[in-house]
């Protein structure tokens, strides 16, 4: 890009610094921004909070990397992050910089952190004052890492506020290395942060605001006595969170989704494919559309169980077995899917072993049905694991920063006479040391559980077996609904 199209760009991007220069409110452009008047239309209130901290605070030299996947709103929570910072009475609005990447090079980027400091530069005439970087899916342009790091390394950029958003967690980009070595500043907050679709807690929260929730708890005391007393209370609510679990795993957690499914019952073809649209994309660009309806569907069918590879490709019609595993890769690169590795005992991953995959919000499982008429509906009992695996690893990663995007958040594990466990205990901090998470076998029954337990108890001597609707924590080994499971990790 030409320099007078970066700097029309920019000043397009971020109208607040007319605003603020012409002394009008610095947040008049609320009202007309597109993006924003689009989330009114589909929204139940909802809002994720995931840069509260950097939105209420003056600029403090830390960088933070928004990762999630397309459609999920990071650009919709950047531009209320500067909504918030103009209205800060410490903060010049034209020391929030938008960068909106999508049709940039890596040099487009390097040019823009000199191009944007020039346009700003009225704020600096009683001294050097530091920005706010607010960088809208950098993660498309190659070698961004490299460029921040220099600039980070090198100039002023380096006292600034930094956030990054992407949809796709490239392996090529070190992330680690380049940006998080020392030059994401002192505060103890998460450096890399995922927005993910909402938790089943925030979808009963939107769509059932008359249900009640128990605390969170770390996955290490989910049988503590006090999750003992909080669940024993809602022993009247089991039912009423059976079937608000059940729309849950319906319509999944993108907050369109869950707006269609609570005003119309049902999530819309349009929305559906909006959402095929965007793995298409990211997956299998130049393949027909119905690879990945066939994608989605084989690993749907297949999410309770450990996936073969090689007997999958040749199931689906892949060529080979690297020509499927790429596009694996892809779909957890990109947000849609979540590695469980097997485990040991100690919660370390069993190297070479299949691992299960989970899509990680349950819409994604209905897409083929929703636009193949005729393509049979998911297994409800597949949806409560695959939700229940995401839910437990989002747990873990709001503990242990990292470990979801290097694949070491949820495990299974086998018996020796071959059983598996569906969520074996890992390792996860506890205050200032460390436990092990209460192993978790999703069985989606409402009768007979004792049997369905006998695993889980041979194995650990403990533990919860997620039902369907019963409630029964006498003993070491609990049965506890999967919504109510769910929201204990939340």
């Amino acid at each position: 890009m030409r320099d007078d199209e970066l700097r029309r760009l920019l000043t397009e991007s971020n109208p607040w610094w007319a605003a603020a220069a012409r002394g009008a409110d610095p947040t008049e452009w609320v009202a007309g921004n597109r993006t924003l008047r689009e989330r009114t239309r589909y929204e139940l209130g909802y809002r994720s909070g995931i840069l509260d901290d950097v939105a209420g605070i003056q600029p403090d030299g830390r960088l933070v990397v928004l990762t999630g996947p397309r459609r999920i709103g990071k650009s919709v929570a950047l531009l209320d992050a500067a909504a918030n910072l103009c209205t800060l009475p410490d903060v010049d609005p034209r020391q929030i910089i938008y960068v909106p990447c999508d049709t940039m090079r890596g040099r487009d980027v390097t040019r823009t952190l000199t191009l944007a400091r020039m346009l700003t530069r009225s704020v600096d005439q009683q001294g050097q004052r530091p920005r706010v970087w607010l960088f809208d899916e950098i993660s498309m342009v190659t070698g961004w890492t490299s460029a921040l790091k220099l600039a980070r390394d090198t100039t002023a950029f380096g006292d600034d506020t930094v956030v990054v958003t992407g949809s796709r967690w490239a392996q090529s980009e070190d992330i680690q290395g380049n940006l998080l070595a020392g030059r994401a500043g002192s505060s103890g907050s998460h450096r890399i942060r995922q927005l993910l679709p909402m938790s089943f807690r925030d979808f009963l929260v939107a769509a059932y605001p008359g249900l009640p929730v128990v605390p969170a708890f770390n996955p290490a005391d989910l049988q503590a006595d006090a999750a003992r007393w909080a669940l024993d209370e809602l022993q009247f609510a089991v039912d009423e969170l059976d079937l608000a679990w059940q729309d849950y795993l319906t319509c999944g957690g993108f907050p369109r989704a869950v707006f269609e499914h609570t005003r119309a019952g049902a999530v819309s073809d349009g929305y559906a494919r909006d959402l095929h649209a965007w793995l298409r994309r990211d997956v299998d660009p130049d393949a027909p559309t119905n690879t990945t309806t066939t994608l989605l569907r084989g690993i749907g069918e297949r999410m309770a169980s450990p996936l073969n590879l090689t007997a999958t490709a040749q199931e689906l019609g892949y060529a080979s077995r690297p020509t499927f595993t790429a596009r694996v890769e892809r779909l957890i690169s990109t947000h849609a899917a979540l590695r469980c590795n097997q485990v040991r005992d100690a919660g370390d991953r069993v190297v070479g072993a299949h691992y299960k995959l989970y899509l990680t919000d349950p819409i994604l499982a209905w897409i083929p049905s929703i636009i193949s008429p005729g393509l049979p509906a998911p297994d409800y009992a597949a949806l409560t694991e695959s939700a229940l695996g995401a839910t437990l690893a989002r747990a873990i990663e709001s503990l242990d920063e990292g470990r979801w995007l290097s694949d070491d958040s949820v495990g299974y594990a086998r018996t020796e006479s071959n059983n598996e466990i569906d969520f074996a205990p890992v390792r996860v901090p506890v205050g200032r040391t460390h436990g092990m998470t209460v192993p978790i076998e999703s069985k989606w029954v409402d009768a007979s559980w004792k049997a369905e337990s006998r695993v889980i108890d041979g194995k650990y001597g403990r533990g919860i077996l997620a039902t369907k609707s019963v409630l029964d924590l006498e003993g070491d080994v609990w049965a506890v609904p999967a919504p109510l499971t769910a929201l204990l990790l939340a």
